[in-house]
């Protein structure tokens, strides 16, 4: 953030604690907002942001929401995506028995979608489960 001199930032599926903010050491001063639609003090709308993180978040939709959910980081994605996404199963189960990682696909289906929305800069390998992206907004002139 400090970098590219962005000043606002979206945690894309916070979670109830809002870790990101103690992750997180600007230089600089930032407008901080946590969505998560399963916590409801964090699942009013959120603001487009210059810099959206969402980790491990992806893994946990449903496939038949995931186009959305995508579709909703390229919309509130002003400049800069970074995503983590686990390809495996999760170590925990929903309480219908089901795998907490429901969108369980190889990296190469990822990155499809990915590359359907965003232009991507980096893809880096985490473990044989797991990497991260970081991607401009495909719908910006950032020349």
């Amino acid at each position: 953030m400090d970098k590219l001199e962005l000043d606002t930032l979206l945690d894309y599926g916070c979670g109830s604690n809002l870790s990101l903010t103690e992750t997180l050491k600007p230089k600089r001063s930032i407008t901080y907002q946590g969505y998560d639609i399963g916590v409801p003090d964090y699942a009013d709308a959120p603001d487009p942001a210059q810099m959206v993180v969402c980790i491990d978040v992806l893994e946990h939709i449903e496939p038949e929401y995931l186009e959305d959910v995508l579709d909703h980081l390229e919309e509130l994605t002003e400049v800069v995506l970074f995503a983590s996404v686990h390809m495996g199963p999760a170590g925990k189960t929903l309480d219908d028995g089901r795998n907490a990682h429901l969108t369980q696909k190889p990296m190469t289906w990822w990155f499809r979608k990915f590359s359907e929305r965003f232009d991507i800069q980096t893809l880096q390998v985490v473990s044989p489960v797991e990497f991260f992206i970081i991607a401009n907004n495909s719908a910006l002139d950032l020349a």
